[in-house]
């Protein structure tokens, strides 16, 4: 009887990165172990290692992947030119006279900082420092305080744009293209990340609403755990709260309606949001703020202008129009270039994009290393059988699709109490969902389910991100035992999620059927 060694590796796997070493160096030790031992024992041919080079290869020149490093960046700068810590102050003094009140304003705020910066450690930690010692202050239960704040920073996982729907419509997109070739298409569909995007924005806001109804009504059924806000606050005029909620949403706006319209790519659509983010943080470090707002004016002037009437000068046939359309195309262009140069000086002088910087290198360099490492284990995992052995695994369980369905929904929530998502993504998923798309579950809707399922891998103790990022930023009287009480109820309704989103699919397929 041969030894399973691809289930072995899997195990093993799971066994050294709970052991505490560096994921990336973790998968690529694993998966250089078994490919030796596979080859010692004969079930696994070296030779496959030469296609290292050119998975990597792909990775590294993906245009998908690539625009990770830029909504890094627009995430961060957002985070350090303190936009978060305005937002929270607004909406707290807007909805603290109401039971409950707080705990909305931070799903709000969550929700805004999701759709806007993406970073669930920069939201949890930026909350726990601000809104969590006021929930306390104003007579919080602490264990829902500690939970509503843990559960609102993972919400940028969900709502777009965020770097797991980025990662995730890639993965899904392989498997899909695979299981097609595995029934005979060879004219093959893609999921493109606009998709991912558009079939993730309405359950992202469903699961806001079910958050903010919990909310309410427990300030309604347990008065004491969500008062109203004792402290005397001045409510703010209309004027603060757009001056707020303006600058956020309309950069939001402008990343997905890109994205969304067609009018450009994920890393195109990056790069606006990251114009943006130092447009933004510039005008609140000091730069001029007549020159920010023409700037941007005038780089948004030029994208709709451009795109409706481009210029070619190098054609034979230009004539006094297209020069004149050439010359006010320059002048807009300069304007923009002015402006970014402007933020640039002011956030490089206040200190913050050094660090901003920094941090997006670290934070795309741990995604890329171990998405890297990810190609290299699956490719030993395949080399060793393991693909099969999981496709035969999942058709032979009771219940059909369902139940291979369930199989790999609970799969995942379990091991997301253990791993990280971008491991769950880019070593489970592309051997786990190519035999559910074949088994006829709808990939987009697919896509839909495992996002919301991986969000919870923040919240489940004893390894969720999102508990250790509030540990840090808590008060002292704030236990690891209540955090870990508080985001309970959380989870639970992710599951309800979940449920409502198995049960009408059209919550995750009816925006991207329109849209595209």
């Amino acid at each position: 009887m041969t030894l399973p060694l691809d289930l072995i590796m899997f195990a093993a796997l799971i066994i050294v990165i709970l052991m505490g070493y560096p994921v990336a160096f973790s998968i690529a030790g694993v998966a250089t172990g078994f490919a030796l031992l596979g080859s010692a024992l004969g079930v696994f041919d070296l030779g496959l290692m030469g296609a290292l080079a050119q998975r990597f290869f792909a990775v590294m020149t993906n245009p998908v992947l690539t625009a990770i490093p830029l909504f890094v960046l627009m995430g961060v700068v957002l985070e350090k030119s303190r936009i978060a810590e305005e937002l929270l102050e607004t909406m707290g003094r807007l909805f603290g006279a109401m039971r409950g009140g707080l705990g909305v304003s931070v799903m709000l705020v969550g929700a805004l900082l999701a759709a806007s910066t993406g970073i669930v450690g920069a939201t949890v930690v930026a909350m726990g420092m601000i809104a969590l010692p006021a929930m306390l202050r104003n007579g919080y239960n602490p264990r829902l305080a500690a939970g509503m704040v843990a559960t609102a920073g993972t919400l940028g996982q969900i709502i777009p744009p965020s770097t797991l729907l980025i990662i995730l419509a890639e993965v899904m997109s392989s498997a899909f293209q695979q299981a097609q070739y595995a029934q005979g298409k060879f004219s093959v569909e893609t999921i493109s990340v606009g998709q991912t995007f558009a079939a993730a924005l309405v359950p992202g806001l469903l699961l806001v609403v079910i958050y903010i109804l919990y909310i309410f009504a427990r300030a309604w059924l347990i008065p004491q755990d969500a008062p109203a806000m004792r402290e005397q606050a001045v409510k703010p005029i209309a004027g603060e709260v757009l001056g707020s909620i303006a600058p956020p949403v309309l950069l939001i706006f402008a990343v997905l309606g890109a994205i969304l319209g067609g009018v450009a790519s994920p890393n195109e659509a990056a790069s606006v949001g990251a114009i943006g983010a130092i447009l933004l943080a510039g005008l609140r470090q000091g730069a001029p703020r007549w020159l920010i707002i023409v700037g941007a004016g005038a780089l948004l002037v030029l994208a709709f202008a451009a795109g409706l009437a481009p210029v070619r000068l190098q054609r034979s046939d230009t004539g006094v129009l297209e020069y004149a359309l050439a010359a006010g195309y320059t002048g807009l262009a300069l304007l923009g270039i002015a402006a970014i140069a402007s933020a640039l000086f002011a956030t490089f002088r206040r200190g913050i994009m050094l660090p901003a910087m920094g941090q997006t290198l670290v934070v795309t360099s741990m995604i890329f290393a171990t998405i890297l490492m990810a190609s290299y284990f699956s490719l030993v995992f395949v080399g060793l059988g393991g693909e099969h052995r999981v496709a035969n695994i999942l058709t032979a369980l009771p219940g059909g699709p369902t139940g291979a369905l369930i199989f790999a929904m609970a799969f995942i929530f379990v091991l997301g109490f253990f791993l990280d998502f971008v491991e769950i993504s880019v070593i489970l998923l592309p051997l786990l969902v190519p035999p559910l798309i074949i088994m006829g579950h709808d990939p987009i809707w697919l896509a839909v389910l495992i996002a919301v399922n991986l969000q919870t891998s923040f919240l489940t103790p004893p390894f969720g991100f999102s508990l250790f990022y509030l540990r840090g930023a808590a008060p002292a009287e704030v236990t690891t035992g209540m955090i870990y009480q508080g985001v309970a109820p959380f989870i639970c309704l992710q599951v309800v999620a979940m449920a409502l989103i198995w049960a009408f699919p059209k919550l995750s397929t009816w925006l991207p059927n329109l849209v595209f």
